[in-house]
């Protein structure tokens, strides 16, 4: 599997919890209340997840053997998506920092966390469409099958040293849980125990091994 081709992956995954945020928000406007416990979880996915795992993965490994190629970090497709990637933390900041107010009930709080969450689901669902049909086809197109090789071992350390063994489990596990909580359709996660990284395939491996 190309390196694109698991960070498409992932974006299905995030998709559906972008599914389920927007249902939260919709439940919260009715109801002029936020679950704290449920808002959490949703930055917790953002930020490790979405943010720290993909996006790590595309800014210190796709985008830089993109600037490799002649791709400018200050401009065109990989600027703009690094721009995008502040605004989304920005979001998620905001979110965050008005979960605990607007869940004891301060209206000024929930509007802003509500606000927050409906332009981060704008933000994102416009930047995966931008990176699905045009970044990881310009990447597709420029790498080599060396690049693409290296580029897929990056992504396997991601997994192994910086988020750690069972990390990405624990968030798919959870993105099924949001989406069952709002009743979003998750046919992307359906048979899907890991985002298609090779890492999680070796994972598999060993333990198949193991059991035998």
């Amino acid at each position: 599997m190309r390196p694109t081709q698991i960070l498409s992956s992932e974006h299905r995954v995030i998709e559906v919890v972008l599914d389920s945020l927007e249902q939260m928000v919709i439940r919260s406007r009715g109801t002029y209340t936020l679950d704290r416990a449920l808002a959490e979880q949703f930055v917790d996915f953002i930020r490790t997840f979405a943010d720290g795992c993909h996006h790590g993965k595309e800014e210190n490994h796709l985008f830089t053997a993109l600037e490799e190629k002649g791709a400018s970090r200050e401009n065109g497709p990989v600027g703009v998506m690094l721009h995008e990637h502040t605004l989304g933390r920005n979001f998620v900041g905001q979110m965050s920092a008005n979960i605990k107010a607007a869940a004891l009930g301060d209206k000024v709080a929930l509007q802003i966390f509500l606000i927050n969450a409906e332009g981060y689901i704008q933000l994102l669902r416009a930047h995966i469409l931008k990176e699905d049909q045009i970044l990881f086809p310009l990447a597709d197109s420029l790498f080599t099958d060396e690049d693409q090789i290296r580029i897929g071992a990056s992504f396997d350390h991601v997994e192994s040293h910086h988020m750690g063994e069972g990390t990405h489990q624990k968030y798919l596990d959870l993105a099924k849980s949001l989406a069952d909580e709002f009743g979003v359709k998750a046919d992307a996660l359906h048979g899907l125990v890991s985002c298609g990284c090779s890492h999680s395939k070796k994972q598999q491996s060993v333990n198949q091994t193991q059991a035998v």
